[in-house]
């Protein structure tokens, strides 16, 4: 099963991501950023969700992220 991790701009960001995709029924955590992805405050999310999904709500609910990167 693939992972997606998606860099985001702030911790702020970190927690509304995770709770608006949970709300959505997307099953995502925050975890600390790996060191190849980006840079920033150190914190992103992972799931095993579609990421063209994810990053769709991300951006239409006005959430910003840096990067991402799917293991």
């Amino acid at each position: 099963m693939q992972k997606t991790i998606i860099a985001l701009s702030s911790i702020t960001y970190a927690i509304k991501a995770k709770n608006l995709l949970n709300s959505y029924g997307f099953n995502c955590e925050i975890v600390r950023t790996p060191k190849n992805l980006g840079s920033g405050c150190g914190y992103s999310i992972r799931t095993t969700n579609d990421p063209n999904d994810i990053l769709a709500y991300l951006k239409s609910s006005g959430i910003k992220w840096k990067d991402y990167v799917t293991i």
